[in-house]
């Protein structure tokens, strides 16, 4: 493809969004090699586009992409790039990004179905149980997701949920390429708001809950929902939106999309299952549906996972899945890395979960999921992302305060904060603070709240004390990084990886017994 012929198929996409076009009739002839917003990534031949980050605005670094082969420059008109090659205006560089890279690829996402989830928990794991769905019914699906891309054996690490529209549509058509026959993609709210999946076809949307999460970058939760909301907006024509009606912001969406399948454990629903039977080795329970009802057998724990299975089956079932596949793919999900993963094992005399839960609701979910499994104690050990939402650290510290027998407060990923801070303003949930009372570093019970806790910076040393402070039938679960293998700290970034550390503690903690 020619840089006319994309500028001139992504003009028709962008219409009065694009403000100045090129006319430069040598560069219009010549070939397009890669869609590019990261200047360092840019190879010969290449468009790229200049994005307003955080905290700076891409245009600056036209320079380097120029001198790296770019053929052409694509930004707003705020920052005038110092350049040779042609410099394309739009009004929204994110759009045009987006409008570059379907046009590029030639619209994957037109030659596969594209099933979308969204909301604040429960979007991995969903993504893994409708990806082994389609796989037991044969058909070849495609994951786009936090904790990584996969098609087939084929998988690749991500630092984003859901990547920039350009990355989105080179690996939709590696999945076309590959054979896929589906793919199924966390979109977060991020990725809608900042436009990541503008042009992306999406065959059906699923929104699993909303809860208090990400209000650093959205302001408030109408915002937030919003920003959801836009996912079904983006629907094709009588295409099915999957809704959990027992949320509160679900019952409004399912109100105002053209074909709700809604799914529900309390709420009436087209989907929904009676009692059900949760341990440690899974959960147990009848699904119903409009086609009839469906048994399934699952290893993974907890009531959250009974949402994220119900997710699924009204997705499968939306698609006309067959219920034979649909029980063979869930009960093929062992485990999803970081999402209720148990890192103990039956030589153990404790066990230790490892969960991603970073929110107040997540945490509450969590923990009333492990009480039932609890022979003795519950002990939570959590801390609070750095540069984030902080309205929410006191919340997760009442919410740990209220359903944990002992509280450990850390590190999570601090980035540019002081840990510290970040722990004195989860402990402010956790304890009723007195005139000139401090909680310091160390092991305390207010005397207004009787739930012990103690705050230790280090994360590798709570996990280790959390562990060695179990008694014989105490469940620990150590949550906020899930998957996670870095822990980011003053701008750096380390290896660290929660479960390695429990497993070690673990070993620890046998060798100790057998020397007692």
């Amino acid at each position: 493809m020619t840089l006319g012929e994309l500028l001139s198929r992504s003009g028709a996409l962008l219409g009065e969004g694009l403000v100045e076009q090129c006319n430069d009739s040598r560069a219009l002839a010549r070939p397009v090699g890669a869609i590019a917003y990261d200047s360092t990534q840019v190879s010969s031949g290449a468009v790229f586009v200049g994005l307003q980050g955080q905290r700076f605005n891409g245009t600056t670094f036209s320079g380097e992409a120029e001198r790296r082969g770019a053929g052409c420059i694509v930004s707003t008109p705020q920052v005038t790039p110092e350049v040779r090659v042609p410099w394309v205006r739009v009004r929204d560089a994110r759009q045009a990004l987006a409008a570059l890279s379907a046009e590029f690829f030639d619209h994957p996402s037109h030659h596969l179905p594209v099933i979308g989830i969204t909301g604040t928990n429960g979007k991995t794991t969903t993504t893994y149980l409708i990806q082994s769905i389609f796989e037991s019914a044969s058909v070849c699906c495609g994951r786009i997701g936090t904790i990584g891309h996969q098609t087939g054996p084929s998988s690749r690490d991500v630092s984003l949920t859901t990547p920039e529209a350009s990355d989105i549509q080179h690996r939709l058509r590696e999945m076309v390429e590959d054979g896929a026959g589906a793919c199924v993609m966390e979109v977060s709210s991020h990725a809608l708001a900042l436009r990541r999946v503008d042009y992306t076809r999406f065959t059906t949307a699923v929104f699993t809950n909303l809860t208090r999460d990400h209000l650093d970058f959205h302001g408030d939760m109408n915002r937030y929902f919003e920003a959801k909301r836009q996912l079904f907006e983006m629907l094709p024509h009588r295409r099915p939106s999957i809704i959990n009606v027992d949320d509160p912001r679900g019952r409004s969406l399912a109100d105002s999309v053209e074909r709700p399948v809604t799914y529900a454990m309390q709420a009436e629903a087209d989907v929904t299952c009676g009692s059900f039977e949760a341990s440690l080795t899974g959960l147990r329970f009848d699904v119903r549906t409009p086609r009839g009802s469906l048994r399934v057998r699952s290893a993974l724990i907890g009531k959250a996972n009974v949402y994220n299975i119900l997710a699924a089956v009204a997705t499968t079932i939306a698609l006309d899945v067959t219920f034979s596949a649909i029980e063979t793919g869930i009960a093929a999900v062992k485990a999803v890395p970081g999402r209720f993963e148990t890192v103990s094992n039956e030589t153990d005399e404790i066990t230790v979960i490892i969960d991603f839960a970073h929110t107040d609701d997540a945490l509450r979910l969590l923990l009333e999921a492990a009480r039932p499994l609890a022979l003795g104690r519950l002990i939570a050990v959590f801390g609070c992302g750095g540069d984030r939402d902080r309205s929410k650290r006191p919340l997760m510290g009442a919410v740990a305060a209220r359903l944990s027998d002992l509280v450990i407060v850390t590190s999570d990923n601090p980035r540019s904060e002081d840990p510290e801070a970040i722990i004195d303003e989860i402990v402010a949930g956790i304890e009723p603070r007195r005139s000139g009372q401090h909680t310091g570093g160390a092991f305390g019970r207010d005397a207004g709240h009787q739930t012990p806790h103690a705050t230790i910076v280090d994360r590798a040393t709570a996990i280790g004390y959390a562990i060695q402070e179990a008694r014989s039938g105490d469940v620990v679960l150590v949550t906020g990084k899930g998957h996670e293998a870095y822990q980011v700290l003053a701008g750096k970034t380390v290896a660290f990886d929660d479960a390695n550390v429990v497993r070690v503690a673990l070993a620890r903690r046998r060798s100790n017994s057998l020397v007692s």
